[in-house]
């Protein structure tokens, strides 16, 4: 249940700017003012640096088919191992975290100091436990509607002191599945529950580690890695990949985000919306850039002009209303319509949430003064190297 709980909180963190601006639709329409245009590097499309990142990282040989004939003299482009774990077909969901990136980000530096607020105790009994460092070892974090995968360096890693006592088993060419063991519990009444402790774990190759709520589901994505998957494109592709967070949501997802009371805005996205691409720089500002595409180019383009008004009505009202913090946020919210899709970009500014967490670096001096003098978790988070 806590995985699942952690789970649920990555994707509401994925989704949090898109639903707040969009529950905005609802506080009214109104014109823009005329303010200066703000500032904000927004991820529109793939840098130089970004490109170079995904060269890097096609290391599995796409697998012929036995029937390919002449075609298999041309030998075919390398993939991305996690890119091809992940799940195929439209109205998937699966968000790319970009943990290394984001680690050496300005915005890393201060969730770093909210991780170490203990002066790095749990991380280093972590490391001591496991064999992984999360500061080095870690590269991506992906959540996706089947579950949870990693990607990194984990030769080191020690999977029985991980994985407790599941049951494993070598599976396809470079991969071991370890599936939870079963407990049975005796009721009050006399019968008998049997239940499986906690989710499936596939390991592939000492660089992915796949989570699942069955053993299908972890095969299921290491045969995609293997070329046993259905011959379609992955849920995110190569050209995709920018930003320290990106991915697809899909709008059931989204729907389900909004309240109660707002139950007509989930159903007009249902109606109108097919998904949601997003890209979330944190090179300096937070900024997010989120696409929303649909079949009815008319149907999105209303709801695009919707949105716009009401925050521009929105922004309005914070400004008059002196809410610094929401006023802040709508200066860099805009919505562009493009034919059968628009994009909302929303920033937060960087000094903003310098502020909020300032608590976070206090809290970490001091633990650190009350530890021994040359503390191994405090020498080996500060020197981490830059990627």
């Amino acid at each position: 249940m806590e995985r699942r709980q952690k789970r649920g909180a990555w994707l509401a963190m994925a989704a949090l700017l898109f639903v707040a601006a969009a529950v905005l639709m609802f506080l009214g329409q109104g014109d823009k003012t005329e303010t200066e245009e703000p500032k904000v590097d927004f991820p529109r499309r793939m840098r130089a640096p970004e490109r170079e990142r995904a060269e890097r990282r096609r290391t599995q040989p796409t697998p012929v088919a036995p029937d390919a004939g002449e075609q298999a003299a041309v030998p075919a482009k390398p993939r991305d191992p996690l890119l091809a774990a992940l799940p195929r077909g439209p109205g998937k969901t699966a968000v790319v975290i970009e943990a290394n990136a984001l680690r050496h980000s300005p915005i890393g530096a201060l969730l770093l100091d909210c991780m170490m607020r203990d002066g790095g105790k749990q991380l280093d009994e972590f490391r001591q436990k496991s064999g992984v460092d999360p500061l080095q070892d870690l590269d991506r974090l992906v959540i996706t509607d089947e579950g949870m995968m990693l990607s990194g360096n984990f030769s080191n890693a020690r999977y029985q002191e991980l994985l407790g006592d599941r049951v494993s088993a070598d599976y396809g060419q470079g991969a071991r599945v370890y599936e939870p063991g079963e407990s049975t519990d005796t009721m009050k009444d006399g019968t008998t529950v049997t239940r499986r402790g906690g989710p499936s774990i596939g390991t592939w190759n000492n660089q992915l580690l796949v989570m699942g709520r069955s053993p299908d589901e972890v095969k299921a994505a290491i045969d995609r890695v293997e070329g046993r998957g259905p011959d379609e494109p992955p849920a995110i592709s190569e050209n995709s990949t920018y930003g320290e967070m990106y991915g697809v949501l899909s709008v059931e997802h989204i729907a389900r985000l909004l309240p109660k009371e707002q139950a007509a805005l989930a159903q007009r996205l249902r109606d109108v919306a097919q998904n949601v691409e997003l890209h979330l720089d944190a090179s300096s500002d937070v900024a997010l850039v989120a696409e929303i595409q649909g079949p009815n180019a008319d149907d999105v383009t209303d709801l695009g002009k919707s949105l716009g008004a009401a925050l521009s009505l929105a922004r309005i009202k914070a400004q008059a209303g002196e809410d610094k913090d929401l006023a802040q946020l709508l200066d860099f919210a805009k919505v562009k319509p493009d034919g059968n899709s628009f994009t909302l970009e929303m920033a937060v500014p960087l000094s903003v949430i310098q502020e909020r967490l300032a608590f976070c670096k206090e809290e970490r001096r001091a633990a650190e003064a009350a530890a021994p003098s040359g503390s191994e978790a405090k020498v080996g988070v500060e020197q981490a190297p830059a990627p």
